[in-house]
């Protein structure tokens, strides 16, 4: 994970979220601390709600997917037009 510090990432968490932000800081549990950070909350009738966070911690046991965003192919997306069912959450 190292190799995504300072960089856009993207999270899905075990309950469904997705949270967007700037990798700060890291470790052995995956505990992530994102800066300048928002949430996109997703909806079939009104698009993607992008809701600030700004500093913002996750538990490493709530997180299961992260990823790198491309800022540049992120930017070209109309949020307004995207319209999907929310991530159900992880069941075990």
């Amino acid at each position: 994970m190292e190799e995504l510090l300072n960089k856009m990432i993207t999270v899905i968490t075990q309950d469904g979220r997705v949270i967007v932000g700037q990798l700060r800081g890291f470790d052995q549990s995956t505990n992530l601390i994102l800066n300048q950070c928002h949430e996109r909350v997703f909806s079939i009738q009104s698009g993607i709600e992008e809701v600030a966070l700004g500093l913002y911690i996750i538990r490493g046991d709530n997180v299961a997917i992260v990823g790198e965003v491309d800022e540049e192919l992120d930017a070209t997306f109309d949020r307004e037009e995207v319209k999907a069912n929310p991530i159900e959450a992880v069941v075990y």
